[in-house]
């Protein structure tokens, strides 16, 4: 079995976001030629996380509504006694998780028809890295 693992630095420009790593991530794939595997596509911070789903923009604007609903941003945060004040973030990306795994075949990932890989950032506007992991043959 053969590894082959980089490294993305992303900066959004807003605390939050979500990028689309599809590209990002076919390109590491093809660099690594591996054909039949697993990539793994993990978020290396505690207030993003990774995802799949529908690059729609009313399906991604429905995603951040639920996760506002679910963690919204307050005040009264424990987590802001600290000194923090982005209690919510971890909250959301504990509920989007950090990572995905997607099946490789034929060198290429083996999605559903509109699936697509996300970085969600709850946090942002510095740099955060994104692991990108392929195993296989």
């Amino acid at each position: 079995m053969k590894f082959h693992t980089e490294y993305l630095t992303l900066h959004t420009k807003t605390k939050r976001a979500h990028v689309r790593l599809t590209p990002m991530v076919q390109i590491v794939l093809m660099k690594s030629g591996i054909k039949d595997g697993m990539i793994l596509v993990s978020a290396m911070h505690i207030t993003a996380g990774v995802y799949v789903n529908d690059d729609e923009s009313a399906q991604i604007k429905d995603i951040y509504q639920l996760l506002e609903t679910l963690a919204p941003s307050r005040e009264n945060d424990e987590h802001h006694q600290t000194g923090e004040d982005n209690g919510d973030a971890h909250l959301k990306s504990l509920i989007i998780h950090h990572e995905v795994i997607v099946p490789v075949t034929n060198g290429k990932l083996d999605f559903g028809p509109w699936q697509q890989i996300f970085y969600a950032e709850f946090d942002g506007q510095r740099d955060k890295r994104v692991i990108i992991k392929v195993m296989g043959e």
